[in-house]
């Protein structure tokens, strides 16, 4: 998970002189909206040109058309409920790999002190560069999802008798919420991914902080709710609001609620769905202001 090999100080100069907004006769509006959308143009060039966020890519995506065409497509509440889990856990290692290495490179490489010199203000450094890694993410989100939509109803295999009991589990209106849920559940990881770009201080430490951050983002949070659980300080009214502060239980908690059609009653307790909306909002935006904050500290401070 790493960057290609840096472009030079040259790119860096061009991108930052096209990004500085050199008319100052357009209204302040326009050259933020021009400063962001290069720093964006750049970064998704950025990953279009190295070929690990390709691999990466690639793996998912067989990953996540493998499993659920192991078992058979049944139906899109089905694929559904199969790809929930495989999604929760590798849609913010995706992420992470997409983001980590943003700030951190960009600083490594000397880039990020040449960008400093142009009137580009860190907010729009930060959020061009989420924008630029959040579509070469979303394309390799959106990929394989798009593949199992369009091949489950000209390969469907029949439904349990329990399924097709219910008239409308076929309907492709699930499948399509829980691809949007999924979208923004990696655009939040991808805003972890990029404070924990912008805290770390060498590819070293990065590569400790990707790991204890997905630690905590895919375990830790539900662990300590299972922990909160067991000691009673937890019970059947908070536990919801609770399962809604993790990010992979409160994107389960929406799916489950908006993409599972109701079907889905038993089991362990899901997260509260207004909750759930309000944790993944908080965040996303505590990621992003964690990365502005951190993006113009030099590294090793």
């Amino acid at each position: 998970m790493s960057e290609a090999e840096p472009a030079g100080d040259t790119d860096a100069d061009n991108a930052a002189g096209r990004a500085s907004g050199e008319d100052d006769a357009r209204p302040w509006n326009d050259r933020r909206v021009g400063q962001l959308l290069t720093v964006a143009q750049r970064e998704f060039d950025t990953v279009v040109r190295t070929r690990t966020y390709a691999a990466l890519a690639v793996v998912f995506g067989l990953v996540v058309v493998a499993l659920p065409s192991l078992g058979g497509l049944a139906g899109y509440l089905p694929l559904v409920l199969d790809l929930l889990t495989t999604v929760e856990v590798l849609v913010p290692v995706l992420a992470f790999g997409f983001g980590t290495w943003t700030v951190l490179a960009d600083a490594e490489t000397g880039e990020l002190a040449v960008i400093r010199t142009y009137p580009v203000e860190r907010w729009t450094y930060v959020l061009g560069a989420y924008l630029g890694r959040a579509v070469g993410l979303l394309v390799a989100i959106l990929a394989p999802l798009v593949v199992l939509g369009v091949a489950t109803p000209v390969v469907r295999e029949p439904a349990t008798s329990v399924l097709a009991s219910h008239g409308t589990v076929d309907s492709p209106t699930y499948f399509l919420r829980f691809v949007a849920l999924t979208c923004v559940y990696g655009l939040v990881a991808l805003a972890l991914a990029m404070a924990v770009s912008s805290l770390a201080r060498s590819r070293r430490s990065g590569v400790a902080s990707v790991v204890v951050a997905l630690l905590v983002v895919v375990l830790g949070f539900d662990l300590l709710v299972v922990l909160g659980v067991g000691q009673g300080f937890l019970g059947s009214g908070t536990l919801p609001l609770a399962l809604a502060a993790s990010p992979p239980a409160a994107f389960r908690g929406l799916v489950l609620e908006t993409a599972a059609g109701g079907l889905v009653e038993t089991g362990p307790p899901a997260a509260n769905a207004a909750a759930s909306v309000l944790g993944l909002g908080c965040w996303l935006v505590a990621g992003l202001a964690v990365a502005t904050l951190r993006a113009w500290s030099p590294v090793g401070e």
